[in-house]
């Protein structure tokens, strides 16, 4: 398997670069063009972020691979939580102040159970992915509403703070091309990997999709928080994760649905799942803090972490 674990450690490397090349290029070209910086962060940086995801997931539905699909967009999910949210509160405290934020955590946790009834029949057809696309509709039309009358919300200034402001108008475009395109390649090469891998050691791609596949997709989510939270900028570092996770569960989960219908795992409903909506009601509960103080401590975040570890245990002893 040397060939296929270069290849996955070939794509990993290139899915974070062109990730970053890609969001970067796209945040550039709408602020060029006068888009708000609370629109670049919530959509552009947003759906960059998930870009890896889908395309990976788009691929893996093409040739048939549903269960790598669904284990990327429910790994991806669990991952960001679990291990990137960790990790970053373990770089520094979370302090939340965005009110968009404290809105967007319910609004996950809803779109989490509706995902849960649409695959309660073991089954992820063309009616769940359609239903799930609408939702991703629906989500991007309400954050744009959002930030059309958010312009007060920190998150804003943040944002803001953040943009690229010397690149011009034909750099942006070019990082977006080539980003988008060595993108496409390193997704493709990461498939074709996982999917070798998965075969030659015997375990199904949906365990592949929820763990290597899931963490390489879901760097670029950690080195934009980590980064964030080191510029003192905490609410993007939950942004990044809250709006990825919401374009993994409508947008990234639609596309084995709407591409290669067919019967889900019965461990996704049994297993995954619950892990999921588990840690995001967990978060729920550090990001509010009931007791005042609206902060994701440190020792949070090694809880989160350590369930995370404590997940890919059950995975391997499941496996």
């Amino acid at each position: 398997m040397i060939l296929q674990i270069t290849g996955l450690i070939v794509g990993l490397v290139a899915l974070v670069w062109s990730a970053d090349r890609f969001v970067i290029g796209a945040s550039a070209t709408a602020r060029i063009l006068g888009v708000s910086p609370l629109v670049i962060g919530i959509l552009v940086v947003g759906i960059g972020t998930s870009a890896p995801e889908m395309l990976v997931s788009a691929i893996a539905a093409f040739q048939g691979q549903t269960g790598l699909s669904v284990g990327n967009a429910l790994g991806s999910n669990i991952t960001n939580i679990g291990l990137i949210l960790g990790v970053t509160a373990l770089v520094a405290p979370l302090e939340v102040r965005s009110k968009i934020l404290f809105r967007e955590i319910p609004l996950l946790i809803l779109v989490m159970l509706v995902g849960f009834l649409l695959l309660r029949d073991g089954q992820l057809n063309v009616m769940d992915g359609t239903i799930l696309l609408c939702g991703f509709a629906a989500v991007v039309l309400r954050q744009l509403w959002e930030a059309k009358h958010g312009i007060d919300d920190p998150l804003a200034g943040e944002y803001e703070a953040s943009l690229e402001k010397e690149m011009t108008l034909a750099a942006a475009l070019l990082w977006l091309l080539v980003g988008f395109v060595v993108l496409l390649i390193s997704a493709r090469l990461m498939v074709w990997a996982a999917v070798d891998i998965a075969q030659a050691l015997g375990v199904s791609d949906l365990v592949i999709g929820l763990t290597i596949v899931a963490v390489g997709t879901s760097l670029p989510e950690l080195a934009a928080s980590v980064a964030a939270v080191r510029k003192n900028e905490h609410d993007i570092a939950l942004g990044n994760v809250l709006g990825s996770n919401l374009f993994n569960l409508l947008g990234v989960m639609a596309l084995p649905g709407v591409i290669a219908p067919g019967a889900v795992d019965a461990a996704v409903l049994s297993r995954d799942y619950p892990v999921m909506i588990g840690l995001s009601l967990l978060l729920f509960i550090v990001a509010y803090s009931f007791r005042g103080s609206r902060r994701i401590e440190r020792w949070e975040g090694g809880l989160l972490v350590a369930l995370y570890m404590a997940y890919l245990g059950l995975l391997v002893y499941t496996a």
